[in-house]
């Protein structure tokens, strides 16, 4: 499916992606909801339409993965609230002997996230991936969401790399589009971002269901070496 010869960097995405979205679409759709109803007297069904329409009109925009902006709509301790589901914290199949194959090919390795700086720091104290990155990098940094042209743009100058040499795998097709349209030559989605939701069977962009399915090569020993001299 790749041609790892034609890859220099690879940019990762992280919730769908590298870790799996079971945690994530479980505290939004699930948790915060119930509890949030709670504290309104709404009864559960009336709680999650009433929130998710809230949470679905900031769809694209840097608000919708802000946990400081979702604290003080809300008036709740979003961080705190999940902390209490930290255990449901997960890396995907393969995702970490993915990640070390990287790091140990000559390949420029980034991450590439939505999520709010809080949210990977959370994260990262479950399953600490930060090693295996030559950078990390937050779009909130940036300004701008990964929907957004910008951010290809400011990521670019930024972190210099060659769209034509570059793979995005994320989960999220309309991020996906937009590197596209930057120019980003490989791209892959996943075909299962929640382990506990079907299998994604019509998506715009080739996919993989694990990372198994696309490994870099295992560099064993140098090439002088491995040929005896």
């Amino acid at each position: 499916m790749l041609d790892w010869n034609a890859i220099d960097t690879v940019l990762l995405d992280m919730d769908g992606t590298l870790l799996d979205l079971h945690f994530d679409n479980y505290f939004w759709l699930d948790h915060l909801p119930r509890v949030w109803g709670e504290r309104q007297g709404l009864s559960p069904d009336d709680a999650s339409a009433t929130l998710q329409a809230r949470i679905h009109s900031q769809r694209g925009t840097l608000n919708w993965y802000s946990l400081d902006y979702w604290s003080e709509q809300l008036d709740m301790d979003i961080p705190a609230l999940k902390q209490e589901l930290r255990h449901m914290i997960r890396l995907r199949p393969f995702a970490l002997e993915f990640l070390q194959r990287l790091h140990a090919s000559h390949r420029e390795v980034v991450l590439v996230t939505n999520a709010h700086r809080k949210t990977l720091d959370l994260k990262m104290t479950q399953v600490d991936i930060t090693p295996w990155f030559d950078r990390l990098v937050v779009s909130h940094d940036l300004d701008f969401p990964k929907e957004d042209p910008q951010f290809w743009q400011r990521l670019q100058a930024l972190h210099p790399f060659d769209p034509a040499r570059t793979l995005l795998i994320d989960d999220t097709e309309s991020v996906l589009e937009s590197a596209h349209n930057y120019g980003i030559a490989h791209l892959l989605t996943l075909l299962q971002p929640d382990s506990q939701l079907q299998k994604r069977l019509d998506t715009r962009f080739p996919g993989i269901h694990h990372f198994d399915e696309i490994m870099p090569e295992q560099l064993d020993l140098p090439r002088t070496e491995a040929a005896g001299e």
